[in-house]
């Protein structure tokens, strides 16, 4: 016992040095607050204090992907200079969101009430934020952003996807977004959507395993789309409990009644 207790010692010693999940997730909050002041209380008065606050928040991802040592030979201050750099991007991506559930949405009165309320774009935003973070090549901190954001609104976003602008989620509670999921523009998902593998074997590591939605796709509560080459024409729409391992045409409508699937009214599965 005595061995077992000297390795929790020193597990514990070494993760001490390191910034634990809840200051990570805390950095990416901060940073959707600097973004979008609307979710915050702080007030600025010239453009000197925004641009101390951005500089802030770039020392402090410095500091947490030096002391994370998820990555032994990546540049970190070359990784945070250039995330910030691209951040006016990724913030105009984050606005076409904003706009998609304000369009989409009969509920949603102004871009105030999304950007402070939905769950949906919180989760789109911090996803935003980790899918930089991951094609920059760090490791651990991206999942552990979109962890930090599925268990705050129960959507589960891989940081790995690839999901173009205006994306849509409206309530989204157990949405799942696979890693190697590719969504066009202007996509529609709703709750309990499935965009996942057919095979969750780890030798398919490097494998696309996740289907691809292409453009204009609505995608409605329930639906479970799986598998690497499934591909969702554009401006289809899958409806609600719909079951899909296949590709389908664009153009296509389908849907589900007990039994029975059917793709523009003709019935696939008995």
């Amino acid at each position: 016992m005595k061995k077992f207790y000297q390795h929790i010692l020193e597990k514990q010693k070494e993760a001490l040095e390191m910034p634990s999940n809840r200051k990570i997730a805390a950095w990416a909050v901060n940073l959707l607050h600097l973004l979008f002041p609307e979710r915050d209380s702080r007030s600025f008065n010239e453009i000197k204090e925004v641009e101390l606050a951005f500089q802030q928040s770039e020392n402090e991802l410095l500091e947490v992907l030096t002391k994370t040592k998820a990555c032994s030979c990546c540049d970190n201050p070359k990784i945070a200079k250039d995330f910030f750099l691209e951040l006016p991007d990724i913030y105009q991506v984050m606005q076409t969101d904003a706009e998609a559930i304000m369009e989409g949405d009969p509920a949603a009165k102004s871009i105030r009430e999304v950007i402070r309320t939905y769950p949906g774009f919180t989760a789109i935003s911090i996803y935003r934020i980790a899918n930089k973070l991951h094609r920059h090549g760090v490791p651990l901190i991206p999942r552990i952003l979109t962890e930090y954001v599925h268990s705050k609104t129960g959507i589960d976003i891989h940081p790995g996807a690839t999901i173009g602008k205006y994306l849509y989620i409206d309530h989204g509670t157990g949405l799942v977004v696979g890693e190697t999921c590719i969504i066009g523009d202007h996509v529609k998902l709703y709750q309990g959507v499935t965009l996942g593998a057919l095979s969750v074997a780890k030798d398919m590591v490097n494998q696309k395993r996740h289907p691809t939605i292409e453009d204009h796709v609505i995608i409605y509560a329930g639906a479970t789309i799986l598998g690497g080459e499934t591909t969702i024409g554009h401006n289809s729409i899958i409806g609600g409990n719909v079951w899909l391992t296949s590709s389908i045409n664009p153009y296509t409508t389908v849907y589900h009644k007990p039994n029975t699937t059917f793709i523009n009214s003709k019935p696939i599965v008995e």
